[in-house]
């Protein structure tokens, strides 16, 4: 069996997702729609404006939307018109936690798989050091430290050739980009138990914040802080390949995210290194997560494993956004519902 998948958005990040139904062996692209017709016709797939269109006239098994977030309730609410089985929402999912649980819930009525596209956790350095900590390489862990630092918000063009929408957004760093961590630091450490934020705007030309320090407290006492500065870089080739580097601190040693992707191993008290994950040699975005979260989610529709990132779980990640928003508006430590 084989997926027929429509796109609705033909944007700038919307490449690596139809290149990556391109190279599905057991999904197809058939179709794809934006406002601008020329670059729905861009795609080299059937091209619409429409949405209601699209979906009356193709019926796919499978819609992706890659579309901002002010777009995604109602394009899941016209995808559920059309009776479409199964929806892939980009993040961040919906404008606030209401939006997202009234799409989640719509869906889950109708007996439609909504999964969010966030595609981080996907990146292969993400999963290998995933199997690293559950292999005890590090010993007893401690605490998880990720600077962000694409370098790409200096100045008054800030983002307008890639993705201008990202200088009129009220919340930035943490709605548009912290949340990949969030969900990252979910992933390897599970539920934070509680939040601490200070934030701040950089970029004057930004309507929201582009820079702070979020602690997250997980289970087992672990500690991880994002430590987010959207105007500053970090020694890399490709400063959006990894968007920053990370320690991963343990009794028993140290693993090292580069911005190459590389993941190296110091042990406790030794001042060498092991490489422990070669540099990622893919020319596209972030280790081809967009393709690891596509072809885990046709796995899933198609074989019935387990699928990460449905909307319904997903809704944890919103929660704690939400909770960080109220921290850096407070000042307070916000603790949280841990599952």
């Amino acid at each position: 069996m084989s997926l027929r998948v429509a796109g609705v958005g033909a944007g700038y990040f919307s490449q690596f997702h139809y290149d990556s139904w391109a190279r599905m062996d057991r999904a197809r692209a058939i179709a794809a729609c934006d406002r601008d017709i020329a670059k729905a016709r861009a795609t080299g797939l059937k091209a619409y404006a429409d949405l209601d269109a699209m979906l009356a006239a193709e019926a796919p098994d499978l819609l992706d939307i890659i579309l901002p977030p002010d777009a995604h309730a109602e394009a899941i609410r016209t995808a559920l018109v059309h009776d479409i089985p199964n929806i892939i929402c980009q993040k961040p999912f919906c404008r606030s936690l209401d939006e997202a649980r009234a799409a989640t819930e719509a869906a889950e009525a109708k007996g439609t798989t909504l999964i969010v596209h966030e595609n981080f956790r996907f990146q292969p350095w993400y999963r290998a050091i995933a199997e690293m900590l559950a292999g005890g390489l590090v010993g007893e862990l401690q605490q998880v430290t990720f600077r962000l630092r694409p370098g790409d918000g200096q100045g008054p063009r800030a983002y307008l050739d890639r993705q201008p929408y990202f200088q009129t957004m009220p919340r930035f760093l943490i709605h548009e980009t912290g949340v990949h961590w969030i969900d990252v630091f979910r992933f390897l450490l599970g539920d934070p138990l509680a939040v601490y934020a200070d934030l701040r705007q950089v970029n004057p030309v930004l309507a929201g914040e582009d820079a702070g320090f979020v602690l997250f407290d997980h289970p087992g006492g672990v500690r991880a802080l994002l430590d987010g500065n959207r105007c500053l870089d970090h020694a890399a080739d490709n400063t959006r390949r990894t968007m920053g580097e990370a320690l991963i601190e343990g009794l028993a040693g140290t693993l090292d995210l580069h911005g190459d992707g590389s993941v190296w191993l110091r042990a406790f008290g030794m001042r060498e290194a092991e490489l422990r994950l070669p540099p990622d040699t893919y020319a596209g975005f972030g280790g081809d997560c967009v393709h690891h979260l596509q072809r885990h989610v046709v796995s899933g529709l198609l074989d019935g494993t387990a699928l990460e990132n449905t909307a319904q779980d997903y809704l944890k990640v919103i929660e704690t956004e939400q909770a960080v928003y109220r921290s850096a508006g407070t000042g307070a430590k916000i603790r949280l519902h841990a599952s």
